[in-house]
């Protein structure tokens, strides 16, 4: 009798895990026949050529029954193709690939693989340097052009200075081949100079030399530095070609590096100075702002009332219109030279309708111990009523070339 029981209770048991195991196979084979793929293949693609889709076939067509799916395209594989150089803006790919993205289909930045270009292109235009014209614009009569540069070593007190190049040096015989050369001194002192090498047949000599004068931090902005450039001769006589006078002030001594500067040659006043001494000076008038400007260069050969207390020298420039007092401003004073070197530049206000009856008056002033000042000499330049000769000269081709700056030396007179 248990025997028989034991033999029903298997069967039982046998008889569920079958039942079980055919209903594991029904809903195995249930789900792949009944439920539809999230994603389906779309076998037509667009071609190439027409640019125009293709139907579907019967095969890629969704039956109603199923859910609707999302439509997607297989990335074509390109099998080993050669790809073209990405360069100048040529296309990746050739335009035979046959893949294009379906019009239905989000668009990127890339349409393709096979339209795409290079993104971006340098335009050389914008990356180039100002044109310098340094060494191709001369102005008219131009004895030629000096480049130089000029440091300050404060901790050290050395004055350095780089001679880089002249051009278009001008030689005192057209028969003969310039071999310029250059002088360095540091005014007031004429004594003591650096010289450069030599440079043979060339009236373009190209130089990079650098020197070093040793000068304290307290004089320094009263020293000008001068370049004198000359000639040698078959015989080794030196010839000036012209001069270049750089004042030594703070804002080219502390600025960052050593920029490259350039001057125009000067030719020397070979006259000898006048009994009181001679100043020079620029004019210029703009018509259109009502503006008077006044560039006061250097003055040379001033008689000083007593070389022991002598402090400095400066310029008074005055506005002067019916002989009334307008305006007046002041140079910086220079450490006592017969030969201070200025360069600085002073506007004033004045209608076109009062050039008639307006003048300058530049009076160079000696200062001595105590605050005082002694008058070294004065010039007066403006229109017939006022003044003859050459201040008058002056004063009317200031007026008739407007906007330009007209130079000129002037004799230093006695009268206050």
């Amino acid at each position: 009798m248990p025997e028989q029981v034991t033999i029903v209770a298997g069967g039982v048991i046998a008889g569920l895990l079958l039942l079980v195991l055919i209903g594991i196979m029904g809903y195995c084979l249930w789900k792949k026949l009944c439920v539809a793929p999230a994603y389906e293949e779309l076998n037509g693609t667009p071609s190439p050529a027409g640019g125009q889709e293709k139907q579907p076939s019967q095969s890629a067509v969704i039956q109603p029954n199923r859910t609707q799916g999302i439509p997607f395209v297989i990335p074509p594989s390109f099998h080993g193709r050669d790809w073209i150089t990405l360069t100048n803006g040529e296309k990746i790919q050739d335009e035979s690939d046959p893949y294009i993205a379906p019009e239905f289909l989000p668009r990127s930045s890339f349409h393709s693989l096979g339209g795409a270009y290079v993104i971006g292109t340098i335009n050389p235009e914008l990356y180039k340097f100002p044109e310098d014209k340094s060494e191709t614009d001369f102005p008219e009569g131009c004895l030629g052009r000096l480049w130089f540069t000029v440091g300050y070593e404060q901790e050290a007190e050395r004055l350095l200075v780089g001679l880089i190049k002249a051009r278009r040096l001008q030689t005192p015989s057209l028969s003969e081949t310039c071999s310029p050369l250059v002088k360095l001194y540091l005014l007031p002192d004429e004594r003591r100079f650096l010289q450069s090498k030599t440079k043979r047949k060339t009236a373009n000599p190209q130089f990079d030399e650098n020197f070093i004068f040793q000068v304290s931090s307290r004089t320094i902005n009263q020293r000008v530095l001068k370049f004198s450039v000359f000639h040698v001769d078959k015989q080794r006589k030196h010839h000036l070609l012209g001069q270049v006078l750089f004042p030594l002030k703070d804002e080219m001594l502390t600025s960052d590096g050593r920029p490259i500067v350039w001057r125009d040659l000067e030719a020397e006043s070979l006259e000898p100075p006048s009994e009181f001494g001679d100043i020079q000076f620029s004019l210029s008038y703009n018509d259109y702002l009502g503006r008077l400007t006044v560039v006061v260069l250097r003055a040379k050969g001033l008689k000083f009332q007593d070389d022991r207390n002598v402090v400095s020298v400066f310029v008074k420039v005055s506005l002067m219109n019916h002989n009334k007092f307008v305006k007046c401003k002041k140079t910086s004073a220079v450490l006592g030279s017969p030969n201070p070197v200025y360069n600085e530049t002073f506007s004033f206000k004045a209608d076109p309708g009062e050039l008639d009856t307006a003048s300058l008056s530049l009076t160079v002033l000696q200062n001595t111990e105590g605050d005082k000042s002694h008058q070294l000499g004065r010039v007066v330049v403006g229109p017939f009523m006022y003044t003859r000769g050459k201040e008058l000269e002056h004063w009317n081709e200031m007026i008739n070339k407007p906007k330009e700056l007209v130079k000129r030396w002037h004799a230093l007179s006695g009268s206050t």
